[in-house]
């Protein structure tokens, strides 16, 4: 692959998982990479890339410690990933932070589209405080026009009609936008017909991520996802941290809920002290290599 002036560039890069949502990252605090859109389409592509669902971009910030930026496998920059910046901080500490940092700093600040994230090493395990649930429709963003007629302040079991079947979708925004709904048996439903077509409903202005969630208890859920401009993956922090709220607001759940996905589980606590969400789960290195840009 080419730069833009025809001059071939080497990169280093670094392929990340956590539970089975997987992440290119790239140190870009030197600026070098900028027309981000195209590699991210074919760096993620699984035949003719590295392979992965979303690009990370490593860059410094003026805010916080770093700055991440994230662009989905269609190449579109999406505002926030709760699985990818646990990724990057593993990176961050594995690949920039001297040992003797590491052993005082085990907080870190993520700037992000979404705003300024927080980080911290638990057990072996990373927690990001994700922010407080955004449930204003015009913040959302769902298009209100459709909307305002109802006077709806919240979105819950909105009835959304596709194709064959009405949804009843209940919305909520962790920096970026999604749609939950209630299934008997999330295993058997099928995620690949409805997610995009509820991804590109022009309800949602700016696309949507679907969560598909089955409730096991008071304290557990089951959850498919569709994101948006990547498709179905096995996990979603972001996605996994609006079902919470969703299934809280709907008096289905508890605020504090272990969420089962296809790549394991995440651990979500919607906190009635400041109304924050943290999220806790792994991050793991698969491997490294360089690629010509």
């Amino acid at each position: 692959m080419r730069s833009g002036g025809g001059k071939s560039m080497r990169l280093a890069f670094t392929k990340m998982q956590a539970l089975g949502n997987d992440f290119i990252i790239i140190d870009n605090r030197d600026g070098r990479l900028r027309t981000v859109g195209r590699y991210a389409r074919r760096l993620c592509d699984r035949r003719f890339g590295i392979g992965a669902d979303q690009l990370l971009l490593l860059s410094n910030s003026r805010k916080a410690d770093f700055k991440m930026r994230i662009f989905n496998s269609d190449g579109s920059e999406v505002e926030m990933c709760g699985n990818g910046i646990r990724c990057l901080a593993r990176y961050i500490w594995d690949n920039i932070i001297s040992p003797q940092q590491h052993r005082r700093q085990n907080h870190l600040s993520i700037e992000t589209l979404a705003g300024t994230k927080y980080v911290e090493q638990r057990n072996g395990l990373i927690m990001v405080e994700m922010g407080e649930p955004v449930l204003k429709p015009a913040e959302i963003p769902l298009k209100t026009s459709e909307l305002k007629a109802k006077n709806l302040k919240l979105i819950l079991k909105y009835p959304l009609r596709i194709k064959d079947r009405t949804f009843r979708i209940t919305c909520v925004s962790m920096g970026n936008p999604h749609a939950v709904i209630v299934v008997d048996n999330v295993k058997a439903f099928p995620v690949g017909e409805y997610g995009p077509l509820i991804e590109h409903h022009h309800l949602f202005p700016k696309r949507t991520n679907v969560e598909f969630i089955e409730i096991v208890s008071r304290k557990r859920i089951m959850m498919r996802v569709w994101e948006r401009g990547a498709g179905e993956t096995m996990a979603c922090g972001t996605g996994a941290s609006a079902a919470t709220v969703a299934s809280s607001l709907l008096g289905l759940t508890e605020r504090k809920v272990t969420v089962d996905l296809a790549g394991g589980r995440l651990y979500i606590d919607w906190s009635d002290r400041d109304n924050r969400v943290y999220m806790t789960g792994p991050a793991e290195k698969v491997f490294e290599g360089q690629i010509e840009l």
